[in-house]
């Protein structure tokens, strides 16, 4: 029998204790749970307990001698530590007694302090000089049941969709010209229209189902397959026929809805111009009423005014041109017009211009390009007419009078565009770390023993650190875009504009994200995150013009910004806007006489993990950025300076709102999901991402909070180290959770995730 110096009863905590002592983000609340334990502990002897209690003094913590005599013999004992079992380090502690001692029965007490300090086999497997049996990942939570939970109501859809892409036409390949690229993308959106998903989100009558939230989910995952699919299919059935659908009316629906569903009438969306990217308002192409003809005109009026980055423009027939419409010599603003483009043997018409915009940075199966058009003559009819037309008599009318609330209005309607974007980088993303996480899981790097094998990736702090912030943000913000297309498509609702803010704010923020999350993803996975072969290459290429297209993040966040201050107004409108800068003023420092410094630095478990507390922090952040900014905004005003270069002189300020906005959003609309969730285990899982997410955000921001007195420097600290050893406790389970984004085997094709 090996010889130690403790007692079987003090043996069985030793290693309980070496963990908890070696981390020093221990806690008063941590070190109660154990004391606690002890006391419950009816196994131990008076003694024992006094002795085990005296270790337990957060200002007399344990020598350091005495550490590394708990480590001599925990390393003596020879015994290996498994990570799959139940309860790991219980059932090592188990062990060890066993192999110093004749009897050494399971310890419930130590089992109730692994659970409640939610020690994790990543906090301790490198402490000790013995071997380690590693499991790749846990089987707690199973794949399936997470997939499910994302996928709602909309399984059904999903499911089908998932089976359809394993027909061999959506094999990833490497395409090295665009043109044999573009067929194939081609040839893919026929083959999904022609089996129903490009009208998924149509009418019944034009061969649809009704289902927008189910389209946005589908879209999501062609990501999966190739951003170039996504990108084709989106412009043909979601911007072309989105369109038709909600600008035109019957006539217009009638005439084409079902074929843009079908791919039989191929078109495209040209409202961006060379001249004038995110400025809509602003493009010069001009649609003109000619009475005499009873035909509109329209026109690239200059050089720079032409179409640009149009997808589809070399393959569709059709055209969805956004133009000034000016009837009797009126200019009565921002319409689209169904312009035809090519002949039935695709010859371009007369006066039709179209140029390749060439190779791109990714997506190069999207076939992009300008057009212009000369004095191209169509009948009144294309005029999509829903919010403006023009009558027999060759007159304008509009139900929508005011001319600045027509074009939001109209704009307003093509906000699920904005959503299915965000869907689309966020199905990237996910596709990115799914690759990075499986890589992780096999790659083996360094150790500082030969004896033992090297270690794997996803064992690492760091990589732990870089990869599982980015996985709980792809849960907060996959129920967060579920949540604004319900609201969005639900016609209860008529005012879109509350929506319209929310989902500029969150298409920015996400595809940021997104790409974010594709380079970390990158660079984790080494060289072989950089060939071509592995995926994550194209995925950096196609996901980065996400920030770009269906409006600039930039000037995104800007409208979100103006939004919440809109908002801020409207709180107390008969009081008008100088006493509600007064009120909020008031409400502002009350608020923070509550931020106390205890306040400031309160540092345990269940404050820093408490969403009430998350919710404060985001809530203080947008009230306070909203009140400096309004503030900010109404000196300018009153020096007689004009709002439009007052809101430049605070642009920065606007996307500091903007951003912080849309986390709170995020956030809030995840933990509501997880409010309702039924299922105890899964709930506590999200509970967990939902609070790595928003400690990982405060820590982002950390230098503002703590400018604001909000947070001190301990506090600050606490939660970078709780981001940390929230990573590490959600290790175990990191395989189940890129496995529950649901992505199909025959998808995931890149070797290194094999």
């Amino acid at each position: 029998m090996k010889k130690n110096p403790y007692s079987p009863g003090i043996l069985q905590y030793i290693p309980f204790f070496y963990v908890i002592w070696s981390d020093d983000l221990v806690t008063t609340s941590e070190l109660n749970v154990v004391q606690k334990a002890i006391d419950q502990d009816d196994k131990l002897s008076k003694n024992e307990k006094r002795n085990l209690l005296d270790w337990l003094h957060p200002k007399n913590p344990p020598s350091n001698e005495e550490l590394k005599q708990w480590k001599q013999v925990v390393s003596n004992s020879e015994v290996k530590l498994v990570e799959s079992e139940t309860y790991p380090l219980a059932t090592f502690s188990q062990k060890v007694v066993c192999a110093y001692h004749d009897t050494c029965p399971f310890n419930e007490s130590l089992k109730h302090i692994e659970i409640n300090l939610g020690i994790q086999p990543n906090h301790y497997n490198h402490l000790f000089d013995v071997e380690v049996i590693h499991e790749v990942t846990s089987d707690f939570y199973d794949p399936e049941e997470i997939d499910s939970l994302l996928k709602g109501k909309h399984a059904e859809v999903v499911d089908e969709f998932r089976g359809v892409l394993k027909n061999d036409l959506f094999n990833w390949d490497i395409h090295r010209t665009k043109e044999a690229f573009r067929e194939v993308v081609l040839k893919q959106v026929q083959f999904l229209a022609e089996r129903g998903y490009g009208a998924l989100a149509y009418p019944k009558t034009y061969g649809g189902a009704e289902d927008m939230e189910g389209y946005a989910q589908v879209f999501e995952n062609m990501m999966f397959v190739d951003g170039s699919l996504t990108i084709k299919f989106g412009v043909q059935v979601g911007l072309f026929g989105g369109s038709i659908q909600k600008l035109g009316t019957q006539k217009h629906h009638d005439r084409y809805l079902a074929d843009a569903g079908k791919a039989n009438l191929l078109g495209c969306f040209a409202m961006t111009e060379t001249g004038h990217g995110s400025n809509v308002r602003g493009i010069k192409t001009t649609a003109t009423y000619d009475k005499e003809s009873d035909r509109i005109i329209v026109h690239t009026p200059g050089k720079n005014d032409n179409k640009e980055y149009i997808g589809n423009a070399l393959h569709s027939k059709m055209a969805s041109v956004f133009a000034q419409l000016i009837v009797n010599g009126k200019n009565q603003g921002v319409h689209a017009v169904l312009v035809p483009l090519r002949d039935s043997n695709h010859e371009l018409l007369e006066g039709i211009r179209v140029e390749d915009n060439g190779y791109k940075l990714g997506l190069n199966g999207v076939d992009n390009g300008k057009i212009w058009f000369d004095q191209v003559s169509v009948p009144r009819e294309n005029l999509l007419n829903k919010y403006g037309s023009i009558n027999d008599d060759g007159s304008y009318h509009s139900e929508i009078k005011n001319p600045n609330k027509r074009f939001f209005t109209m704009l307003g309607t093509l906000v699920g565009g904005r959503i299915c974007v965000a869907r689309a980088g966020l199905g990237g993303a996910k596709l990115a770390l799914a690759i990075a996480v499986k890589h992780a899981l096999k790659r083996r790097q360094f150790n500082d023993s030969i004896k033992i094998q090297e270690d794997l990736l996803m064992d690492y702090p760091s990589h732990q650190l870089r990869l599982t912030p980015l996985i709980a943000s792809a849960y907060v913000y996959h129920m967060t875009l579920d949540k604004m297309m319900a609201v969005y498509c639900d016609e209860t609702v008529p005012d879109k504009r509350k929506v319209e803010t929310q989902v500029a704010g969150l298409k920015s923020i996400i595809t940021w994200y997104a790409n974010d999350a594709i380079q970390e993803c990158r660079e984790a996975c080494g060289g072989k995150g950089y060939l071509l072969e592995n995926r994550i290459a194209d995925l950096k290429g196609d996901v980065d013009i996400f920030t770009t297209f269906e409006g600039d993040n930039t000037v995104l966040l800007q409208l979100a910004a103006k939004g919440v201050l809109s908002d801020f107004k409207a709180e107390f409108n008969s009081a008008g806007f100088a006493s509600v800068l007064k009120i909020l003023g008031i409400q502002i420092s009350d608020t923070l006489t509550t931020i106390n410094p205890l306040y400031s630095n309160k540092v345990d478990k269940d404050h820093l993990y408490n969403p009430k507390f998350h919710k404060h922090a985001f809530e203080y952040r947008r009230r306070r950025l909203t009140y400096t900014l309004a503030m900010r905004i109404r000196n300018y005003i009153k020096k007689g300076i004009p709002s439009y270069q007052a809101f430049l002189k605070v642009q920065t300020h606007l996307l500091s709102l903007g951003k912080a906005y849309s986390v709170e959003l995020a956030y809030d609309t995840f933990t509501d999901f997880v409010a309702d969730m039924k299922d105890d285990k899964n709930k506590a899982l999200f509970q967990k991402l939902g609070t790595l997410y928003a400690l990982h955000h405060i820590r982002e921001d950390a230098a503002w909070f703590v400018e604001q007195g909000y947070i001190g420097s301990t506090k600050s600290k606490a939660i970078r180290q709780r981001v940390e050893r929230l990573c590490t406790e959600l290790r175990p389970h990191i395989g189940a959770l890129v496995d529950g984004f649901g992505i199909p085997e025959h998808c995931i094709s890149a070797p290194i995730a094999q």
